[in-house]
């Protein structure tokens, strides 16, 4: 038997708490779970500094990736197979997508991201086509399977239904991510009914739509993305936490760009300050090996990275007010000088920061990042756009909701506001 078509002699499952069960019969998905680069999606948090605001917020990218493939499997197995529009050969592509879409995600995915530049899909697209034994095991079905599973996470492939299945404004990763985050962090925003949207999902040529009768649990679906956005995923204490993450990572650049001596080397980060990484430095980072750095940072001679470290490791966080950049801008210059004047750096100890989401669009010709919108399936068979028969969904359709918020090292500011006069202006102006 082809090592594609090949079958485990007993079903596998993992205990879920989402799930209930997650199954698994391929032996290709068998092996695959098994390489020490998606074994490395233990070690890194579904919700980054989510967990210092929501203590249960520890599961992690393996436990998400596995939910996904999941959902993805239930599809295929029960909802499309033996549907003429489904083309049964894309099965395999599609689960070993769904299982690896998030792959390339580094230790406290976005914040990482932004200091290094670094872009986590490309790294998924890295990994699933670099020496690795997640290569080994997809080159075993075929010397061009990599690439396949590639270009489907990469939104490439030549068959849109399978991209859409896990990446669309429906898709199976949002699917498991709300449950699975509201889950550990203990909210009842993210529910919705997924049994019932899989129940009338359907397959057409160019994506999955949802049968008309279904509309009310695709909207339930839509308003709780946006409640779970709102709520914990951007989070203004979460924020608060990933600012000086991301501040810690900036100066112990800044440290190592000036020559500066550790205690402890920074021999992990040393190629990503350079620009001189590979895949191997890539994937041998994950969370305990930043947090083992900021905790020996917090014993550093430098006050500035010493203090940030503190404080990310007992949780000592920014306090926060909201502003206007539109009409503050000049305000945030004055505070700026203010900042300097009490000898404390703005560049680590004042931070404007922006939250934004787009709940749900439909179809903008023409612009950049496009949406492909949701399709109800109607009785006669035609396709109609989700907020033409959703007043719900037409509310909140285009609607760009953005926040922003300034944060302070409050206890600080006032510590030393009786002795420094310059301390008690800057929490005048920042309380305004």
């Amino acid at each position: 038997m082809a090592y594609e078509h090949e079958k485990l002699l007993e079903e596998k499952v993992f205990k879920d708490p989402v799930h209930r069960y997650i199954h698994v019969r391929d032996k290709v998905i068998w092996d695959v779970i098994g390489t020490r680069e998606f074994q490395r999606l233990r070690r890194i948090r579904q919700l980054g500094t989510t967990y210092l605001v929501f203590h249960g917020a520890e599961h992690s990218r393996f436990q998400h990736s596995l939910g996904v493939y999941e959902i993805v499997r239930r599809i295929l197995d029960d909802g499309f197979v033996h549907r003429p529009e489904w083309n049964q050969e894309e099965r395999l592509v599609t689960l070993c997508a769904a299982l690896l879409h998030d792959l390339g995600h580094g230790p406290f995915s976005h914040a990482f991201e932004k200091v290094f530049h670094l872009d986590h899909e490309q790294f998924t697209q890295g990994i699933l086509l670099g020496d690795t034994e997640v290569n080994e095991v997809l080159r075993r079905v075929g010397d061009d399977f990599p690439q396949k599973v590639a270009d489907v996470i990469g939104k490439t492939y030549p068959d849109k239904l399978v991209v859409s299945l896990i990446s669309s404004q429906i898709d199976a990763d949002r699917m498991d991510y709300l449950q699975r985050d509201a889950y550990y962090t203990g909210v009842s925003y993210g529910h919705f009914d997924m049994e019932r949207i899989l129940r009338v999902m359907r397959p057409t040529e160019e994506q999955a739509v949802v049968k008309y009768s279904g509309m009310h649990a695709v909207e339930d679906y839509i308003m709780s993305r946006y409640q779970m956005y709102w709520q914990v995923y951007f989070h203004p204490v979460s924020r608060s936490a990933e600012v000086i993450l991301m501040k810690i990572l900036h100066r112990a650049k800044q440290l190592h760009g000036k020559g500066y001596m550790f205690k402890q080397e920074p021999v992990h980060f040393r190629s990503f300050f350079d620009r001189t990484f590979n895949l191997e430095d890539y994937i041998s980072l994950d969370e305990s090996v930043l947090l083992t750095y900021f905790q020996i940072w917090t014993k550093e001679d430098d006050p500035i990275l010493s203090d940030l470290c503190y404080r990310f490791i007992n949780r000592r966080l920014f306090q926060y007010v909201e502003f206007d950049p539109a009409t503050e801008y000049r305000k945030i210059g004055e505070l700026e000088q203010l900042f300097r004047e009490a000898a404390i750096d703005p560049d680590y100890y004042l931070i404007a920061d922006s939250s934004s989401d787009l709940p749900y669009d439909f179809y903008r010709p023409g612009e950049e990042n496009e949406r492909l919108p949701i399709y109800l399936q109607m009785r006669n068979g035609e396709l109609r756009e989700l907020s033409r028969s959703s007043d719900i969904v037409d509310s909140i359709s285009g609607k760009r909701r953005t926040d922003h918020k300034l944060y302070f090292p409050e206890d600080v500011l006032l510590k030393g506001k009786n002795e420094n006069p310059i301390y008690e202006r800057i929490l005048h102006m920042l309380k305004k």
